[in-house]
Formats: C-alpha cells, sequence, structure tokens
C-alpha cells in the first residue's frame, strides 16, 4: 500500500498553512498527488425571502463565496508553486461540510484535517466536523494540532494499540508512514492478556506484523494509574518525543464518548503532535 492521492481542508483558520504545509511535505516524499479542498456550507433561506429577493440574494451570496474563496485558492497555489508542484489540484464545493468532504475522501488515500480551535472564529468550522467526518470518510485522517510548530513528521511513532478493530485498521492505515520512521513504538495501556485479544504478551503480535512489513517496532504496556486514556497516551508520545500518534478512533460508540468521556475525545480535544485516526 502506498498513498498516491492526498486530500487537505482548506479554511481560513490560523493553523492552515501550517497543515497545508504538513500535506504539501507528505505529498512530496511520498510522490503522491495533493488536491486542496474548500466547502462553504449551504445557507438555507425561507421560501418567502427566495421568492422575494431570489436573484439579488444569490449574486449577493455568489459574491461572498468568491471573496471567501479566492484568498484560499491563492495561497494554496503559492504555497504548492513555490514548494514545486505543477499539478496539485485545488477544488470547491458547497454542502453539508461532512457529507462533501467524505464524498472527496472516497477518492484519496489519505485527508489531512486540522485540530478544531475553539477560539478561533476564522475556521468557519462547526465543532463536530472532524467527529463526524472520522466516522463517514472510511479513510485515514491525518489532524494536525493547531498549537505549536510542526518541525518533522513520522520519525518517531507512536502506535496505540489495544487489538480491536479501529486500532487495528489505523495501524494498516499508517503503513506508508510507519516504513519511514526511525522509531516505533507499540503501546498498550492497561492490557489484559488473552487469546481473543492482546494475546499472551500484549503488543508482541502487533510487533511482529509490522517487521514483516520491514518496520522494527518496540513493544510497550503501560499503566494508566488512574488517569484517563486518552491523557496517558499524550503522555507517553511526550516522554517518548514522538512526533506522530497512530490510533484508532471511536472504539465505542461515539455518544458513549461524548458522554462518558474515551480516548478518542480527549487526543481531539488536547493533542500535542499529529495524530493519524481510523475508523
Amino acid at each position: 500500500m502506498a498513498y498516491k492521492s492526498i486530500l487537505v481542508h482548506v479554511d481560513a483558520s490560523r493553523p492552515a498553512p501550517a497543515r497545508l504545509d504538513v500535506a504539501i511535505e507528505l505529498s512530496r516524499a511520498l510522490d503522491a498527488h495533493l488536491a486542496g479542498l474548500a466547502i462553504l456550507p449551504e445557507l438555507a433561506q425561507p421560501a418567502t425571502i427566495e421568492v422575494q429577493y431570489g436573484p439579488e440574494l444569490r449574486a449577493a451570496q455568489a459574491r461572498a463565496a468568491r471573496e471567501m474563496l479566492d484568498p484560499l485558492r491563492a495561497a494554496f497555489e503559492q504555497r504548492t508553486r513555490a514548494a514545486g508542484f505543477a499539478t496539485a489540484e485545488w477544488r470547491e464545493a458547497t454542502g453539508d461540510p461532512v457529507a462533501t468532504a467524505a464524498l472527496h475522501a472516497r477518492y484519496a488515500d489519505l485527508v489531512v484535517l486540522g485540530q478544531v480551535d475553539p477560539e478561533d472564529d476564522r475556521t468557519r468550522v462547526a465543532p463536530g466536523f472532524v467527529d463526524g467526518f472520522l466516522l463517514a470518510a472510511g479513510r485515514p485522517v491525518l489532524l494536525v494540532p493547531y498549537a505549536g510548530a510542526i518541525e518533522r513528521l513520522g520519525r518517531r511513532v507512536l502506535v496505540a494499540w489495544n487489538a480491536s478493530r479501529e486500532a487495528t485498521r489505523a495501524v494498516t492505515d499508517a503503513l506508508p508512514l510507519l516504513e519511514r520512521a526511525e522509531k516505533v513504538t507499540v503501546l498498550s495501556i492497561d492490557p489484559e492478556p488473552s487469546a481473543g485479544g492482546h494475546g499472551e504478551v500484549p503488543g508482541a503480535d502487533l510487533a511482529l506484523y509490522l517487521a514483516r512489513h520491514g518496520v522494527e517496532a518496540e513493544a510497550q504496556r503501560t499503566g494508566s494509574d488512574g488517569v484517563d486514556v486518552g491523557n496517558t497516551l499524550l503522555s507517553r508520545a511526550a516522554d517518548l518525543s514522538a512526533d506522530l500518534i497512530v490510533m484508532g478512533a471511536w472504539g465505542r460508540s461515539r455518544m458513549r464518548e461524548l458522554v462518558m468521556g474515551g480516548a478518542t475525545r480527549t487526543v481531539l480535544s488536547d493533542m500535542t503532535v499529529p495524530v493519524l485516526m481510523s475508523h
């Protein structure tokens, strides 16, 4: 497997340039096609307003759309040209953000999104956009944190392993990055050895699987000691100087995680390094 098509979500948020730079660097390193996608949500108007002001309203909306999209396109084309891309693709779409982004993701190997910054009103992305997209896309999603500079990506990778379907999917989806890594750590948090799950030595079977793909990985286990799994994972990533986390998303139902908490919710909120998630 290789990433031959990378899609990056482009908006007007403050971290968007850094997110685009991550996508550009990955596309260049992996010789992948790069596409940028900007999405305008549909604006529903009452029928009475449409009847009375239809043509004028549509013209005003079109002008507003161009005022928002044209600078995004110009920035995308400027940065990709400066990076030596001759064929980077620009896309614009209107519709429900999750459904529209998921449709475009069907034809990409990897999607690059930004962590939502709740303090940045320029993002114009609903708080549930990333959550919904993770469930709908059917593609691995590389999330770039809104805080801090991304100096490198994927040299020291931490794989969160709980022997679940979602974690298995994430590891397989991340193979093009794992194969390039200098160090890969497979971390099991509070594992319970069992024949139907982790095996006798948690993480060892996954490390062997990765070795067959040319990835040298070290299996580790740790206890959460009363701290939630998400924060334990982020703390361990800092200890290991990891520059990428690979993990499954929404292993339990999303509603249960939203109500009771969970690793996905914690990492989406508090990530300190890029995270590749799959559901």
